[in-house]
């Protein structure tokens, strides 16, 4: 058996073709050029499909189906992707479209980017074998996909699971999404970035000392959601008090959701999960202290992600599975 897995992206769509052990066995992309018009993108994953099962010695008729992964709110059942902010998709009917552009009746599933990553956590990463779990991702915002008896949960509208706007600061930092406080505002790494920025300007005034001023060569547009980390490894205290901050704020949007869903893994995906064990190491004490699931009750493991870029194309392939 043999699926078809596209991530389509803001900057690039890349594809796979994946096997029944959710393995990918060959890939490829092309730049998105997102300014275009919708189709124009749409013709461009035909030719990805036809290419890929053309240099794997296959034919479409070889394949299952397709599996896209879209950024923004995409339904399921009628294979529509409702809006996309960062893509030309309103209203448009990808299952319809691609399946025309193909000449074939191939079936297309389509779902959001974040939920198929999830997805593919499940049953090829990090929570494989579970049947309750949750991926977050702590990138320029933060995102979440929610599995729940073995399939992704999205809402009745196709739009839920968007655990990065829970609030978590009444009245705090303003939030792309109109709201204030939001998690993603201070979890992501665009929320860090801020953070440690903001550290480095009060160091500034006070006249305090921090390696971290040396690490941005003095200028704070080369902050990144790496810098208050590498300098907490090297015992910079304003370096520390950066990290502990940001991880206060994620150990609460962490608790509220395993509080919630109770799921058997939550695992950490995006850039941020890139300081692994590092970032993981701090975690637990401080969740298990605030989690309603205490004493001999089973809890929650976390876990960083394993899939990686992988994760978008390994759960568009597994959506009709």
């Amino acid at each position: 058996m043999y699926y078809i897995g596209i991530d389509l992206g803001g900057t690039n769509i890349a594809a796979g073709i994946v096997n029944e052990e959710h393995k990918i066995i060959k890939k490829m992309s092309v730049p998105t050029r997102a300014s275009r018009p919708a189709d124009e993108i749409t013709a461009d994953i035909a030719s990805l499909c036809v290419s890929l099962a053309k240099e794997t010695g296959l034919t479409l008729d070889d394949i299952e189906y397709i599996g896209i992964a879209t950024p923004g709110s995409a339904c399921a059942e009628t294979g529509e992707i409702f809006y996309s902010c960062n893509l030309p998709y309103v209203n448009y009917n990808m299952a319809e479209k691609l399946s025309a552009m193909l000449g074939s009746e191939k079936r297309v599933y389509i779902e959001n980017d974040a939920n198929a990553a999830a997805l593919a956590e499940s049953v090829a990463g990090a929570a494989k074998g579970s049947r309750y779990s949750i991926m977050i991702t702590l990138g320029t915002g933060v995102g979440g996909g929610i599995i729940i008896d073995d399939k992704i949960y999205s809402g009745f509208n196709f739009a839920g699971a968007e655990l990065g706007h829970i609030v978590i600061e009444k009245n705090g930092r303003p939030c792309s999404c109109g709201r204030r406080g939001c998690w993603e505002t201070y979890s992501s790494a665009t929320g860090l970035v801020r953070t440690t920025r903001e550290k480095l300007e009060e160091c500034r005034k006070s006249g305090r000392e921090t390696i971290m001023e040396e690490m941005i060569g003095g200028d704070l547009a080369k902050v990144s959601g790496r810098t208050a980390f590498a300098a907490k490894r090297k015992g910079d205290e304003a370096a520390s008090e950066v990290v502990d901050e940001y991880i206060d704020y994620l150990v609460c949007g962490l608790v509220n959701i395993i509080n919630i869903f109770q799921p058997n893994v939550l695992s950490i995906g995006g850039g941020i999960s890139g300081e692994g064990d590092y970032l993981l190491n701090m975690l637990p004490e401080k969740v298990f202290a605030e989690t309603y699931s205490r004493g001999d009750t089973p809890q929650c493991e976390l876990k960083i992600a394993q899939l990686g870029n992988d994760a978008g194309i390994i759960g568009a392939a597994a959506l009709g599975m």
